[in-house]
């Protein structure tokens, strides 16, 4: 097998793993901010076992740590609120909304990244929103609270991916992934005591220590699904275009909501509308590629996003 050909099943066995993560929050019955909190902590714990971790961190100027820890803020709660969807509504819903971060991107983007706008892609993230109204007309009405909240998470994407733009590059990438994912941890534990006033569906104890069947899906979360595609993903970005990479971390949706028809059984929750919708949105997500300039893939983004950005 050529190194290109191995970089393609590389790419995909990522793209499916990082499908899971919606159907194991879905499985994990702890409430949103126990999980997450567990996942930042379980993932940020073995990176900061690497001593080029420690390298880098001490390498790094304040100015670059404390832009680096805001960042990882916007990462926690974009996971937060990634799960609150999953767990107002399911795992399909979550994974959809995911995609409106093309529109927040093409608005957000210029402003934070001080790049040139594109009426190009606003327009093909505009090109979502049908297929949003046809996702909402096609769920239960108790799940549409569950769709707000998944715009919110894909709005973070675009906020921590437009800032991460401007600071690639800056140090390595597991330095950065190690350094967000803790300083992420922080800002949940900060947050904690406010939940139940603020958001009390997300709200639970953070050192109870989880069931066996969460803490196996919990281990699952944090090594499976995150750092093992972590891993992968640095090595196959090597040997692919950006044209294809994206392309195939554009299809994590298509991953996310096959699997949650086949493990959890979801499509008897939603209508057909849903399903329209969901194929309007994966359209425009998946013609981004041809009609927009690729850029390159950050492995840094590629570990702390559900859905993942793209930086020049």
């Amino acid at each position: 097998m050529t190194p290109v050909a191995k970089a393609y099943w590389q790419i995909h066995l990522c793209v499916l793993l990082w499908g899971f993560t919606a159907i194991l929050g879905k499985l994990i019955t702890l409430p949103a901010l126990p999980l997450v909190w567990w996942r930042m902590l379980l993932v940020a714990a073995v990176l900061m076992l690497v001593p080029t971790v420690w390298r880098g961190l001490r390498a790094l100027p304040l100015r670059l740590l404390l832009a680096y820890s805001g960042v990882g803020a916007l990462v926690a709660l974009h996971w937060l609120t990634f799960y609150g969807a999953v767990k107002l509504a399911n795992a399909s819903v979550a994974a959809t909304c995911m995609a409106l971060a093309t529109v927040f991107v093409a608005l957000i983007e210029p402003l934070v990244a001080r790049s040139r706008f594109s009426w190009r892609e606003l327009a093909l993230g505009l090109a979502v929103l049908p297929g949003v109204a046809l996702v909402v007309g096609g769920i239960p009405d108790g799940m549409r609270i569950g769709v707000a909240v998944g715009a919110l998470s894909a709005l973070f994407v675009a906020c921590f991916g437009s800032l991460n733009k401007r600071l690639v590059e800056r140090s390595d990438p597991l330095t950065v992934t190690a350094l967000e994912l803790g300083a992420g941890t922080l800002t949940l534990t900060l947050l904690a005591p406010l939940m139940p006033l603020l958001f009390p569906a997300f709200a639970g104890p953070l050192l109870l220590l989880p069931g066996l069947q969460d803490g196996a899906y919990l281990l699952l979360l944090a090594f499976a699904c995150t750092l093992l595609p972590f891993a992968l993903s640095l090595v196959a970005l090597r040997h692919m275009s950006a044209f294809a990479a994206q392309l195939a971390v554009n299809l994590e949706p298509v991953y996310a909501i096959a699997l949650a028809i086949v493990l959890l059984n979801e499509q008897h929750e939603l209508s057909p509308r849903f399903y329209a919708g969901v194929a309007i949105i994966l359209a425009a997500v998946l013609l981004y590629p041809a009609f927009v300039r690729p850029r390159r893939i950050h492995a840094e983004q590629l570990g702390t996003g559900e859905s993942k950005a793209f930086t020049d």
